[in-house]
């Protein structure tokens, strides 16, 4: 082992100034800061905050400008459209400066919020960045999001003006837009004064006189602006994440921080440079979208990739190695669920087989636990490293990474390796002290935190505090269980509210899902804690089968639950696991473990806006009652 690592990261965190000061100086400023942290109010610690700067001008006119112009900047592949698109960062420069003009023209200054509510099309990237453009924060709302949950957005960040297209595409089905955005209008108490729309080909959006505009004649009637100073602070965008009350709380990210960190962060943590090919199979809804989609790849001068389509059934279990192959991808970012998914319809790999991908170096797997069985397969079948690591929306970028940039860690499964340089990760208890290797508790980092975080929730800075700062003064609080092992490895084991508690035992849902995952048959699982009167609460298995097995399910079931007791123990007292069809999921996959325990436990639920389908739980539902549990 070189040690490389772990000098940059201790360099991070004896002198943060210095480091983050050397990394801003890796990005373009109008005026560059004197101050780096400014850390007097804490937690409401800003980063070069005396600094101007530009989003917009930092991920295309400053490559323009270094002769990189006819680069290859966007990549838009739609397998749902059977289209394939390309932008040098010339024709991105041209397409984001006229659509600027056109917002400025509709009204839209610097601090107006904008609202995009769109589908994963070239137009979105254009929309985000144009508000960078002109210093007016955005906020994409998942394109498809239910009417009331776009309300609640629209009421909270106000917006002066909404981008929306007139569809989205899910594999072969047209959701139209149009009239989801009219009923959150319609339901709001904020009333935009304009919304733009872009129509597709494939449904045409009715619009409303006097509100309503066209995309494309009113984007081609707009002169081109440049783009506008902020200050390092000025709000980049607002990302709405689900809250536990059930009102979204607004991250925030501000401008300096998110360029300097996410341009380190493709160096150091992806290994590319400008040139190279970057693929985030994510959604511009999300925070990987936001980061890896659209402005890291551009601040770093790379070739991005905007995928319409899915994992599967888009048209086959291929297609995320034939984009790979066609666009000559480098380093690749998915979700493990994606790749569940395309391991339960191709157990074989043989699709992989068909394509020839010795362009892929890294495989990266981030927005929920990485079970070692599914990072094995990936292993298996790819024959590179597969880096599993670990961030929130709140952080914007990751928090735990194998930096391979850097250097290659030895992979751990299970493991999102080591903290990233400028993370302090400890692991607490309820009492704030610090735990020993290998016991688990809450995950915390502590303050400050570096650039390209969150310094506040919009119009919400009490709930910021209380929510993530107060639970462990001096720290900010993950939100999430797990334990530090003897050489640094971070396992993160579950959110906070699925460590289980079995008899006075804390136990770990997700180190049981490992157990599980690892049986042959099993493409994907979950593990929730149900209400139980003797022990507090007991674990309950849910299994998805991988394609074509043909075992009685109720054999897999006996052999999981065996599995579980010799790998963890009877004190985990796991002795029910069921076969189901399938897991209820948010859109960037992540499994809906906390309301299904509500639905086992009888316990009123809200169904998520940001599930995948909601017939799914009704499944659930059946599945559960039939074992004895959602008795109401």
């Amino acid at each position: 082992m070189s040690g490389a690592y772990e000098k940059v990261y201790q360099a991070s965190v004896a002198s943060p100034n210095v480091f983050w000061k050397a990394a801003a100086d890796d990005i373009f400023w109008y005026q560059f800061p004197e101050t780096i942290l400014d850390d007097s109010n804490s937690p409401f610690n800003t980063w070069y905050k005396d600094g101007l700067t530009n989003a917009c001008y930092n991920a295309l006119d400053f490559h323009v400008e270094q002769g990189r112009g006819e680069q290859t900047a966007l990549i838009y592949d739609s397998p749902v459209t059977q289209t394939v698109e390309k932008y040098t960062y010339n024709e991105l420069q041209v397409a984001v400066a006229q659509a600027a003009g056109a917002l400025a023209e509709l009204g839209v200054t610097k601090g107006d919020r904008v609202i995009i509510y769109m589908p994963m099309i070239p137009e979105a990237a254009i929309a985000m960045l144009a508000c960078a453009r002109i210093g007016a924060p955005h906020s994409v709302v998942f394109g498809g999001f239910a009417a009331n949950e776009l309300a609640v957005r629209i009421d909270d960040a106000q917006p002066t003006l909404i981008i929306s297209a007139s569809c989205g595409i899910e594999v072969d089905r047209i959701i139209e837009y149009k009239p989801l955005l009219d009923h959150a209008i319609d339901l709001a108490q904020h009333k935009p004064n304009h919304c733009l729309v872009f129509q597709r080909p494939q449904t045409t959006a009715a619009l409303q006189s006097g509100r309503d505009l066209d995309w494309v004649s009113t984007v081609s009637r707009a002169q081109p602006v440049e783009c506008v100073p902020v200050e390092s602070t000025h709000p980049l965008y607002i990302l709405y994440t689900s809250g536990t009350t059930g009102q979204p709380k607004g991250v925030v990210r501000d401008t300096g921080g998110n360029i300097v960190s996410l341009k380190w962060s493709m160096k150091n943590i992806y290994d590319v440079e400008a040139g190279d090919v970057f693929w985030a199979a994510s959604d511009i809804g999300w925070v990987v979208g936001h980061a890896y989609i659209v402005y890291g790849p551009l601040y770093n001068g790379n070739t991005t990739i905007m995928f319409e389509g899915k994992p599967v059934g888009t048209p086959d279990p291929g297609t995320f190695w034939r984009i790979i192959s066609e666009h000559q991808v480098k380093s690749f970012f998915t979700a493990p669920t994606a790749f569940r998914a395309i391991k339960k319809e191709d157990p074989n790999g043989l699709f992989i087989k068909k394509y020839d991908i010795q362009c892929l170096k890294y495989l990266f797997l981030a927005g929920e636990r990485c079970d070692p069985d599914t990072l094995h397969w990936a292993e298996d079948q790819l024959g590179i490293p597969v880096i599993d690591h670990w961030w929130q929306t709140e952080t914007g970028w990751s928090i735990c990474a194998n930096p391979v940039g850097i250097e290659l860690l030895p992979v751990r499964p299970g493991s999102p390796t080591k903290a990233v340089p400028g993370y302090q990760i400890n692991i607490l208890d309820a009492n704030h002290q610090p735990l020993p290797a290998g016991e688990i508790g809450d995950i915390v980092v502590k303050l400050p935190l570096p650039p390209g975080t969150f310094p506040t929730l919009w119009n919400a800075e009490d709930r910021y505090v209380k929510t993530y700062f107060a639970p462990h003064p001096g720290y900010y609080q993950t939100g999430d269980a797990g334990y530090i092992d003897e050489e640094g490895y971070l396992y993160v084991m579950s959110r906070t509210d699925d460590v289980i508690n079995v008899a006075g035992h804390r136990l770990s849902t997700g180190a049981m899902e490992e157990v599980l995952a690892a049986h042959p048959d099993v493409a994907e699982c979950a593990v929730i804690g149900v209400a139980d009167d003797m022990k507090g609460q007991v674990p309950l298995g849910l299994l998805v089968l991988k394609a074509g097995v043909t075992k009685d399910d109720q054999a897999i079931a006996q052999e999981v639950v065996k599995m579980v007791r010799e790998t963890i123990g009877p004190v985990a007292a796991f002795k029910t696991a069921t076969v189901v069809q399938r897991l209820p999921k948010t859109r960037s996959g992540k499994v809906l473990r906390g309301t299904m325990r509500s639905i086992a436990d009888s316990q009123p639920y809200k169904t998520p806006a940001t599930i995948d389908d909601p017939v799914i739980l009704d499944e659930i539902s059946e599945t559960l009652k039939t074992l004895g549990y959602a008795k109401s």
